[in-house]
C-alpha cells in the first residue's frame, strides 16, 4: 500500500490523465499526495529564430508554472482530496528524484504521451523512461494516446 505518492504534473493532456489516475490510487490507498510542477532552470540567453529565452523570463515562467501548479491542486481539492504543492526549477529527472527521496514517496506518477514520429523520440528523449532507470521507488506511467 502506499503511503505518499508524488505526482510530477505539468497540465498537459497526459498530466490531467496521470492527475484524474493518481486522484484514484490516493483515495483508495489514502495516502499523502504531493503536487510538483518542474519549470525548466533559467539559461543564459540565447536567441534563434526570433526566439530568445533568459533570466529575464523566469518570472513570467514562475508564474505559469504556479498556474499549472495551483490548477492541479483546485482539481484535488474539488475531489475531495488535499494535497500539498510546490514549483520547483531544474532538470525534470533530478527534481523529481529529489523530491520523491524529500517526502520519502512510495510511488511517483507521470503522465506521457506517445510521439508520433522517431526524430521527436529521439530530439526531446523521455522523462518516464529516465525516470525508471533513476527513481527511488515505484513509478506509475499514465499514458495518453
Amino acid at each position: 500500500m502506499y503511503k505518499r505518492v508524488l505526482l510530477a504534473y505539468d497540465g498537459s493532456q497526459s498530466g490531467q490523465k496521470a492527475l484524474l489516475d493518481c486522484r484514484e490510487i490516493v483515495q483508495w490507498s489514502q495516502a499523502e499526495l504531493h503536487l510538483i510542477a518542474v519549470m525548466p532552470t533559467t539559461v543564459t540567453p540565447v536567441v534563434a529564430d526570433g526566439w530568445a529565452y533568459g533570466a529575464e523570463t523566469e518570472p513570467a515562467d514562475r508564474a505559469e508554472y504556479e498556474a499549472i501548479l495551483s490548477a492541479g491542486l483546485r482539481r484535488l481539492t474539488e475531489a475531495g482530496l488535499s494535497a500539498r504543492g510546490q514549483v520547483v526549477a531544474g532538470s525534470s529527472v533530478d527534481e523529481i528524484v529529489r523530491c520523491a527521496q524529500a517526502v520519502k514517496a512510495d510511488l511517483i506518477v507521470v503522465g506521457h504521451q506517445h510521439r508520433s514520429s522517431w526524430a521527436e523520440r529521439w530530439w526531446r528523449g523521455s522523462v518516464s523512461k529516465a525516470l525508471i532507470e533513476h527513481a527511488p521507488c515505484s513509478v506509475l506511467v499514465v499514458i495518453t494516446a
